[in-house]
């Protein structure tokens, strides 16, 4: 059920290990939120139709299951999609009234380095010396905890009050407290687990040392990756049933007896298996959860305690390409929390196939905060019905930002177009809705989040809400749900198939020691290593 990362990952897995595997997908394509979408009646001349995505793609060094699928996967030329990354050298960061400095990716090998870092960083765009050492302590503190302090004590305490950002200065909470945390999808600072966002962010860091900080694919995501790999899990014997949406679990004791599926031309259609995997996202995975299914397994209940949150893309078609940095920018004061990359630099395909011929460019935008007002219309994104005035929002947004300096990135002479995530949706007569919201990681759920295999014998989840070492709504988690159902789902066959890969989050070896002891000391009650 759901044909998204952690659907394709588990009928992958599924059909290599010799499974009979049907996906049942209530898009008319898949690759969930990951997918790119041709934006209708934009082609001429034989061209395909511009590339519209739901938002940026961000394959941060630290992933290691999508790679690992990646690895295994035929593109369009005969290239793996792993051979498609591409890893971006910079990032910007781009404020309204000041500099918008451009950073190379740099090894620090030390403490005393790492300091030196996030000072030549940092301190030009207003963080005092001193927050910055404070931040490196908390961040090294983290470190030497061990992980199960870090569950019993950081998992409930918000990443705001653990840096004690509301004592700091603005340009900390804008740059180190929510800044960093928007490079983390949808999690916010304010109410984000110090837990996932510490060892997210060491990750991150990590990778920033090694230089793999930022990849992106070199073309759209469907094209380069979600559609070579439904074609290969195909060839694998899989059957793809699109316009299927499940509207019904229905249950025989404590076992999925089947599910009832509304197709797109409204017949309804019952579906058997000797396994169920539901592989859709929380907000449609609640739903179909019955008091039946309640009752065998009682952690499903707890699904009402997680929450969602929008962050959605627009992408801005450019008649002449703007690079702005060879990497991610982040908008750091902007009301909208935008973030954004410019595409064309990173793609090998030429962006004259598309559209009329004439896009020279593409801005991808992610908009972090929906709830907040904007500065052309004074409303917050959610409230605004009407999908050209969240576009010259967003464009105005990135202007103030880019444009107060001699040098003015944004024209509006130079904008071709653009394309607003398909799952924002505007009903008549009122009312916004996004038919796509991700799952935010807040304080003291992780004892809220489902394991793959439930207690149900013959279901299995593999969603992003499901409990995974990456621990976030992203890629990597999905496609780590994905595994572990597929493992789960070995071990109730009693099948002799290799089991899925699974790799834990590494940290720097040299804190071994300092964990291992923390762990006695935890175990004891007695305080964390100062």
């Amino acid at each position: 059920m759901g044909g998204g990362i952690g659907g394709l990952t588990t009928a992958h897995e599924l059909a290599e290990r010799g499974f009979e595997v049907t996906v049942l997908e209530s898009r008319s394509t898949v690759g969930g939120k990951a997918r790119s979408y041709p934006v209708p009646g934009t082609a001429t001349d034989g061209r395909k139709d511009l590339p519209g995505e739901h938002g940026f793609r961000f394959f941060p060094g630290f992933y290691k299951h999508v790679p690992d699928t990646m690895s295994r996967v035929q593109s369009y030329d005969g290239k793996t999609v792993k051979e498609h990354l591409v890893t971006a050298t910079k990032f910007m960061m781009a404020r309204s009234g000041g500099v918008d400095p451009v950073y190379f990716l740099k090894l620090p090998r030390s403490p005393a380095e790492f300091l030196q870092e996030l000072r030549a960083l940092f301190v030009p765009l207003g963080i005092p010396v001193w927050e910055l050492a404070e931040f490196t302590g908390r961040i090294f503190h983290i470190l030497k905890m061990s992980h199960a302090r870090r569950l019993g004590e950081l998992e409930k305490i918000s990443w705001w009050d653990f840096l004690k950002a509301g004592n700091k200065s603005q340009a900390f909470q804008d740059l180190l407290a929510r800044g960093m945390t928007r490079t983390l999808v949808a999690l916010r600072a304010e109410e984000g687990s110090t837990r996932t966002v510490g060892n997210t962010l060491i990750q991150l860091l990590m990778d920033f040392g090694r230089g793999e900080l930022d990849r992106l694919l070199d073309g759209p995501t469907s094209e380069v990756w979600i559609d070579p790999w439904r074609t290969q899990i195909q060839g694998l014997g899989a059957k793809f049933i699109t316009g299927a949406k499940v509207t019904k679990i229905e249950m025989n004791g404590s076992r999925v007896s089947k599910v009832i599926a509304t197709h797109a031309d409204g017949t309804t259609h019952d579906y058997t298996a000797d396994y169920y995997v539901s592989s859709v996202p929380l907000e449609v995975f609640r739903p179909l959860v019955s008091a039946e299914m309640k009752h065998v397994d009682p952690s499903l209940d707890a699904l009402r305690y997680l929450k969602t949150a929008w962050m959605n893309g627009i992408q801005f078609y450019l008649k002449r390409d703007v690079p702005l940095a060879s990497g991610h920018v982040l908008f750091v004061d902007t009301p909208w929390a935008l973030t954004a990359v410019s595409q064309a630099q990173f793609w090998r395909s030429k962006l004259a196939e598309y559209g009329d011929g004439e896009v020279r460019g593409i801005l991808s935008v992610d908009v972090s905060n929906w709830d907040n007002p904007g500065i052309l219309y004074g409303l917050p994104a959610n409230q605004i019905q009407d999908r050209e005035m969240i576009r010259n929002e967003v464009w105005a947004q990135m202007k103030r930002a880019l444009n107060d300096d001699a040098n003015k990135e944004l024209g509006d002479d130079n904008l071709a177009g653009f394309s607003l995530d398909e799952a924002i949706v505007m009903p008549n007569p009122t009312g916004v809705a996004n038919l796509e919201p991700l799952l935010v990681n807040t304080v003291d759920t992780w004892r809220h989040r489902p394991n793959a295999s439930t207690k149900i014998s013959n279901l299995f989840l593999a969603a992003d809400f499901v409990r995974t070492y990456t621990d976030l709504a992203t890629m990597e988690a999905a496609n780590e749900a994905g595994r572990r159902a597929v493992n789960a789902i070995l071990d109730q066959e009693g099948s002799t198939a290799s089991k899925c890969g699974l790799w834990k989050l590494e940290e720097p070896a040299i804190f071994d020691p300092f964990q291992a002891a923390d762990k006695v000391l935890y175990e004891l009650g007695l305080p964390a290593i100062p």
